[in-house]
Order: C-alpha cells, then structure tokens, then sequence
C-alpha cells in the first residue's frame, strides 16, 4: 500500500497533485441508492476552498467538481464513483525559487529523502489541496449518515452531524460549549468561531500575522452529534483510534486527542468518570461525557468531541535559515500564495474525515451485526 487509501468498507483513494491537471478520488464500497448532487458537494467544497475570505490564501480555484462514475439519474450506483475537480489557476513558477532548496518544517526533505527527488511545483502530494478530494467523498457520506441516529442496534433517526469549529488561534481562546453549536454558528464568520467576540479578536491577528509574512496555528473542536452507540472494533481499529488517525493525516496537524484528552490527567477517577443514568425513553446515558463519546474505542451515543492542532503554516515570507539540495547553508524568503492560518479551511477537512471515518465504521457494524 502506498498509503493513498483510507477505510475499509467506504474506502475512498485520492489523486493528484496541488499543481497538477486535476486532483480527485474514487470512493468504493458506496452504498447503491443514496441521492446526491454535484451541488450538494460544492456547498462543502465552497467551505474548504482557496481565495475565500482575507484571511485565506488568495489563490482562486473554483474547484468545480465533476461526478464520472458510480452515479446514474441522481443516485449513487454501488458501483465506484470517481469525483474530479480540475486545477485552473496554478503558477508553478512561483515556486522555481524552492527548486532546491529545502523549506524549514515542510514536507520538502522528507519527500525527497523517499522517493529521490519531489514535485516542487506547489509540494505536489504534500499539499493540502489534496484534501479536496476527501471533502468531496465525505460530502456523499455526511449525506448518507444525516438519515441515520439513535442506538446503532435502530433507535431514532435524528441524524448525524458534524459541527466541528475553530476553538484557539495562537493563544486567544474562545468560550464555547460544543453542545449548543450550530452549523450556522460556524459559519457565521470568516474564521468559523461560533464566539462572534472572540472571533473578531482571531481574525485582527490573522491579519496582523499575515501583514509580518508570518503564519501561526490553533486548536479546532471537532463535533460529532448524533452517533448509534455501538460504532467501533476491538482492539485497534477503536473508532476514536481511527480518529486518531483521521485527523493526523490531515496536513499540518501535530496533535489530537478526545474528550478530556490530556487535560484529564489532572483529575482523579472519581472526577472524569462519566456517571450512567436512564432518560424517559428508556436509554442509557452518562450525566458527563468527559470520555468523549466513546468507551473503550466504541461509540456511546453521546456527542463525540475531540481537538485537533495544527502548527502554523511552513511556508512564510520571513527570512529563514535553510540549506539547499546540496546540503550548502541558504537563506530563504518564500513568495507564492499561501495561507497565513490554516483553521478556517481545514474546518471541513476535520468534518469530512470525522465523516469518512463514522461512515466506515457504520457500514461494518451494519455488516456484522444484520
């Protein structure tokens, strides 16, 4: 494997490269029957694409996505379905600076210490343009598992949602409770911070970041409502380890963790368990749910919360100390067009493989326990 594919049962393989003729993916393992449309993935698309707001890369690509196969009136066909979006507006001589020369923090050594020589025109594969083509797979399955809900053995169907949000940006924090968000809270600003107050403080240090050519990170709050309890493998394919590993593949991305995470090891059992009562309808539910959502790596009907941390962008403006392919000390000021904060777009990167990975792990509960 050459690790282009994720999932079992809903396995999606992305191509492509940043400065490419197109990037896409082919999703096998659909359900036959879902009905969706090219638009209905373009809204999620919209979310994630360059040259949306000031505080984004100004690239401009429509990323227009075309549906080739596995679709026929309307619907999906059971059949692989392969999702394209052409590249349209690249130039690859911004980047003839780079050639040979190593960015500091940037995927360019490594790739090069691979495969013997890289796509420097855009970091190819290392780009996250790539993460198109996941978006565009798990809008089908966000559209799929948004009929689905209740206990994953056929409880009420009050679908699944993903609501995840930018939660920090450098050290400014927002005060936000994850049960309450809603998708329009999200979206109501263009750092996609629900706390209106504290968003505007976010976007005022985005800017001021990118007027040094500087970048910086923060912390998104993924939200998963709605989850059957049920979902999830002994012993490693854990839904929360595959969330795990979900979220680490996304570009940029240096930490995760769920529920409480790390900040739990300050408590005591007595204070992180998650007490269990019984609601008027007869299901079991915890009073808490420091845990995150999940019990022993399967999904227990309660929200499932995590956070992701992405490092601030590698590729900067400023002067930096670098060597070049031959090993000779360099300076280097990049130009190119980048992002100088990565968290308002990767937001529905972090939904979409939230979605990739729920929509995996329904298909094999569905599988082994009908």
């Amino acid at each position: 494997m050459a690790g282009n594919s994720f999932g079992q049962l809903f396995r999606i393989t992305t191509f492509g490269e940043s400065h490419g003729g197109a990037v896409g993916v082919v999703v096998d393992g659909c359900p036959p029957g879902i009905e969706i449309t090219e638009e209905e993935i373009q809204v999620q698309l919209d979310r994630r694409k360059p040259g949306q707001s000031k505080i984004t890369t100004p690239r401009k690509e429509p990323d227009i996505v075309k549906i080739l196969s596995g679709y026929f009136q309307g619907k999906t066909t059971g059949t692989p379905i392969l999702l394209i979006a052409y590249n349209e507006e690249f130039e690859s001589d911004d980047y003839l600076e780079l050639k040979d020369v190593y960015r500091p923090s940037h995927a360019d050594f490594t790739y090069e210490a691979k495969y013997g020589f890289r796509d420097w025109r855009g970091s190819g594969r290392a780009s996250a343009r790539e993460t198109l083509a996941r978006v565009a797979a798990a809008a089908i399955a966000q559209k799929y598992l948004s009929a689905i809900g209740g206990s994953a053995s056929g409880g009420k169907n009050t679908g699944i949602e993903f609501i995840s949000y930018v939660e920090q940006v450098g050290d400014i924090k927002a005060n936000v409770d994850f049960n309450s968000v809603t998708a329009k809270d999200v979206e109501s600003n263009i750092i996609r911070c629900p706390d209106q107050k504290v968003a505007e403080r976010m976007i005022e240090l985005v800017e001021k970041v990118k007027a040094d050519g500087d970048s910086i990170g923060g912390i998104i709050q993924g939200v998963i409502k709605n989850v059957p309890a049920g979902l999830g493998e002994p012993v490693f394919d854990k839904i929360s380890a595959d969330l795990g590993k979900a979220m680490l593949s996304i570009n940029a991305v240096k930490g995760f963790d769920i529920g409480l995470g790390f900040r739990s090891v300050g408590m005591r059992g007595s204070e992180h368990n998650d007490a269990f009562y019984t609601d008027k309808s007869g299901n079991v539910r915890t009073k808490t749910n420091n845990a995150g959502g999940t019990l022993g790596g399967i999904s227990s009907g309660e929200t499932i919360h995590f956070r992701v941390v992405f490092k601030p962008v590698s590729t900067i403006k400023k002067e930096q100390d670098t060597v070049n392919t031959k090993g000779e000390a360099t300076k280097l000021e990049a130009s190119g067009r980048h992002d100088p904060c990565v968290l308002p777009r990767a937001v529905p990167i972090v939904d979409a493989m939230g979605a990739l990975v729920i929509m995996d792990h329904y298909l094999r509960n569905k599988a082994q326990n009908s």
